[in-house]
């Protein structure tokens, strides 16, 4: 089985380049992440609730009256009388949501990943509490991507950097320890921590390539069905939302 969130990391790198301060890279690999839940089928309540457009992907990342900082995929309960789109291609309707009943942020990480992990474990551990503010019980997901290539090349505006393995590290030579680190200080705290492990140079023509598919495909159906079936303890009808104790957190990689 192939699944649009792989895809669709694996197209941010494979054949384009990647600029690492593009705000909106995100959005573009978790907004797949309900798709690949809906198609998996493993959560009826989560499909229903999907077929009836009444729970929606919030494309904007902030519920309604909640002030706070954006993620890269909500999904919730539509504001009542809220417009309600969809995007060709996706099953996933789109509106404005009163609350977030699933929630991912994403991170890429591919060259200088050291003196990165500590803004990216503040990062995701802000953005988990923005998703738990209010008092609600989200399913928390983070999607880490951690780049294993031999050289990377890095692009700030007209400028351009080379890993060089002395002054600036190579990513096959920062990946485990920044993993590591990450695994230690931040992945309890998430429902779903879930490890993209790939090669990247950020080089023409740009190549990419994972480090195992195999095993990365298999971590993420299994993040899936414990998606699935947290969301439906949480949100069925005798679940967590309705004053049950959520369950533990898990760990994907």
């Amino acid at each position: 089985m192939s699944y649009r969130l792989l895809d669709a990391f694996r197209a941010t790198f494979d054949g384009r380049l990647y600029r690492h301060r593009s705000s909106t890279q995100g959005d573009k690999v978790a907004y797949h992440l309900y798709e690949d839940l809906y198609e998996l089928g493993k959560s009826k309540l989560f499909r229903e609730r999907v077929d009836s457009r009444e729970y929606v992907l919030n494309p904007k990342n902030r519920s309604r009256g909640i002030k706070g900082r954006r993620a890269d995929g909500t999904f919730g309960e539509l504001v009542p009388g809220a417009a309600v789109t969809s995007k060709s291609g996706f099953i996933v309707p789109r509106g404005q949501t009163a609350n977030v009943e699933i929630g991912a942020e994403a991170k890429f990480m591919s060259k200088a990943m050291i003196k990165q992990v500590g803004r990216v474990k503040s990062d995701l551990e802000k953005q988990l509490n923005e998703f738990q503010r209010k008092g609600g019980i989200p399913i928390c997901v983070a999607i880490v991507g951690i780049n294993h290539a031999e050289y990377c090349i890095g692009y700030e505006k007209d400028r351009q950097y080379r890993t060089d393995g002395k002054e600036h590290a190579h990513p096959c030579e920062e990946a485990v320890e920044a993993e590591s680190r990450l695994a230690e200080e931040v992945a309890a705290k998430f429902d779903e921590f879930l490890v993209l492990r790939y090669k990247a140079t950020n080089d023409p023509p740009y190549p990419f390539e994972w480090v195992n598919l195999i095993e990365t495909a298999q971590d993420y159906a299994a993040a899936l069905t414990r998606i699935s079936r947290k969301y439906d303890v949480r949100f069925g009808p005798n679940g967590s939302a309705h004053g049950i104790s959520p369950p533990g957190a898990g760990w994907s990689t």
